[in-house]
């Protein structure tokens, strides 16, 4: 009975068939986004040529087609492969790095790059590595620190800056 239950946690998960139609979803908004904006730049043909959105227009349609044709293959398809692709536990794995580098590059945008890094840094450390809280806050703050001054500094390269540097004059 014991063995019994620890197979059927085993076969829990996502087969490869709910893989490829969340991937068609995920591709289709890509492409139908794509095919929104170059349309409004300008995707038709102009009296001296293709217009600049001509182009990536047709590849959003091609991949906005391609993925709407491989979703209802697998709602509808004869050959499902329903097969686990990632147990729930390797696929809560994925997401203790996944979320939290989804809620970086959107802190990025609001807070900056430097503020942004030094959180991600320190809450990896602290998660992963239930590092001390002094290990932490050196090892983010001084890393954050260096690559202001490599990029900023020596390379002259601004990279998105938020609040916190406007208060330095950055």
């Amino acid at each position: 009975m014991e063995q019994k239950q620890g197979e059927d946690r085993l076969e829990r998960g996502l087969s490869y068939n709910s893989v490829e139609a969340i991937t068609a979803v995920v591709v289709f908004c890509i492409g139908a986004v794509m095919m929104f904006d170059t349309y409004r730049i300008g995707a038709g043909w102009a009296f001296d040529g293709p217009e600049s959105g001509y182009f990536p227009f047709r590849i959003g349609a091609i991949a906005s087609i391609a993925s709407a044709v491989i979703f209802l293959r697998t709602l509808f398809g004869k050959k499902r492969n329903l097969e686990i692709f990632v147990s729930g536990e390797k696929l809560k794995l994925v997401l203790k790095v996944l979320l939290p580098a989804v809620v970086y590059v959107i802190a990025t945008q609001l807070i900056g790059i430097y503020v942004a890094s030094t959180l991600f840094i320190g809450g990896f450390m602290r998660m992963a590595d239930k590092a001390s809280w002094l290990k932490v806050f050196l090892v983010s703050i001084l890393t954050s620190v260096v690559l202001f001054w490599m990029f900023e500094i020596q390379f002259m390269v601004p990279l998105p800056k938020g609040p916190l540097e406007a208060l330095f004059g950055y």
